[in-house]
């Protein structure tokens, strides 16, 4: 008797989807509204006087434009993708588990180590989302940028869901580009300088390689690229 032919690849991330869609669904809105409750406290009672951080001369580069605020927001989107695709309850948990690790340690950070971004020169009257945004979040909790780590995390943790359900390279380099523009709109928007954004990626990164490190597609690809 001759075997099933594989499903598409697109078949398998709509049955990952569709696997504790509603689990998922709650899961992500208690842990985001969990994150804010701890995010604002920690925004407003640092234990010290927040560090401005300094600015370097690629900072002056990425120009301030207002068109960067759409795709800021879509991060929220961007990272409910990965626990959205898990296949199951057991690997949910566990990305679960590492996301709420990656986010204390920066909760930990900007607690004992409070930062801001300079003030910059925008007349925020002009930009009625931004200057609502900015209002909320005070631009503290600067460094490392939680949004940019979350944002290369969850590339990282895509990356390995494409590899196993075998999606074309173009959903992969559409993932990455999408990475790329959330990570500009931290600096575009001034919500972030440069610093805040290195740092940002780098923890994103640690997180994404810890979690990682046994999945054997994630191990292949490293080797692979490491060959060429």
């Amino acid at each position: 008797m001759s075997s099933l032919p594989a499903r598409s690849w697109y078949g398998q991330l709509w049955s990952r989807f569709a696997t504790l869609w509603y689990l998922k669904a709650l899961g992500t809105t208690a842990f985001m509204v969990l994150f804010f409750k701890g995010y604002f406290w920690v925004l407003h009672h640092p234990l010290g006087e927040p560090v401005v951080m300094p600015t370097l001369a690629i900072d002056d580069w990425v120009p301030f434009t207002g068109l960067g605020f759409p795709a800021y927001v879509s991060l929220w989107f961007y990272v409910s993708l990965p626990s959205a695709l898990m296949p199951d309850l057991r690997e949910l948990i566990r990305y679960g588990l590492w996301t709420a690790a990656m986010c204390l340690f920066c909760l930990a950070l900007f607690w004992v180590f409070p930062t801001q971004v300079p003030v910059p020169d925008v007349d925020w009257s002009l930009h009625p989302q931004l200057q609502f945004l900015k209002g909320i979040d005070a631009s503290g909790n600067a460094c490392p940028s939680l949004h940019v780590g979350s944002a290369v995390y969850s590339l990282m943790w895509l990356r390995v869901i494409f590899l196993q359900v075998r999606a074309p390279t173009a959903l992969q380099l559409l993932s990455v580009v999408y990475c790329v523009v959330i990570v500009w709109s931290t600096m575009a928007i001034r919500q972030h300088v440069f610093l805040d954004v290195l740092a940002g990626a780098l923890v994103g990164a640690v997180f994404g390689w810890l979690s990682l490190r046994r999945e054997p597609v994630f191990r292949s690809a490293l080797v692979e690229n490491a060959v060429r």
